[in-house]
């Protein structure tokens, strides 16, 4: 069965974004791009609200910047193949290797755990993953770990009162100042 993988950076304090909704101190060096690049790679579809999916729109056509670095433009290319499911009341349409949720996460996440095919249902954004937490959808937590106090802003993790008890199966430092730990859900 395909497992449900929720992966974004994070702040020491728990945040994925600022008290402002900002996104500033989180700028990946090469080595934590490449894994994230590497995390595409490992997809078979991606899950995610309207926000994420109008800030991941850049990456649609980004392969074809002959400015970019090899590894923005490796990215961009598994990201445009990749495909997606975005969650929104307030779309009609999406673009690109995309479609609209047909149904609830919890159905879209069963249909897609019953299609063949391989690679992870990656979640991004914390309110949908904070949705499929809140169901107990998710089997596996990435963090991208950066030494920030934000104080503040949308939690990386939701609190609904739940225990839920992880297994550590990897932690290893990404460059000088990013730490990446992967915890699986028990069940």
């Amino acid at each position: 069965m395909r497992s449900v993988t929720y992966s974004m950076s994070v702040s020491t304090d728990g945040y994925v974004t600022g008290p402002d909704g900002g996104l500033d101190w989180g700028f990946p060096d090469e080595e934590t791009f490449r894994l994230a690049t590497d995390e595409v790679r490992g997809a078979g579809v991606h899950l995610m609200g309207r926000r994420l999916y109008e800030t991941m729109l850049y990456w649609e056509g980004a392969d074809q910047d002959a400015s970019l670095t090899f590894s923005t433009r490796e990215f961009a290319t598994l990201w445009r193949a990749l495909p997606k499911v975005v969650f929104s009341t307030t779309l009609s349409a999406v673009a690109g290797n995309a479609r609209l949720a047909s149904g609830s996460l919890a159905q879209e996440i069963e249909r897609l755990r019953a299609e063949p095919g391989g690679g992870d249902i990656a979640i991004g954004g914390a309110t949908l993953a904070a949705e499929a937490a809140a169901a107990d959808l998710i089997d596996e937590y990435r963090l991208r770990v950066y030494p920030v106090l934000l104080g503040g802003g949308t939690p990386f993790f939701p609190h609904r009162g739940r225990h839920v008890d992880l297994e550590l199966v990897e932690t290893r430092p990404l460059g000088p100042r990013v730490a990446y730990h992967r915890y699986r859900v028990l069940r």
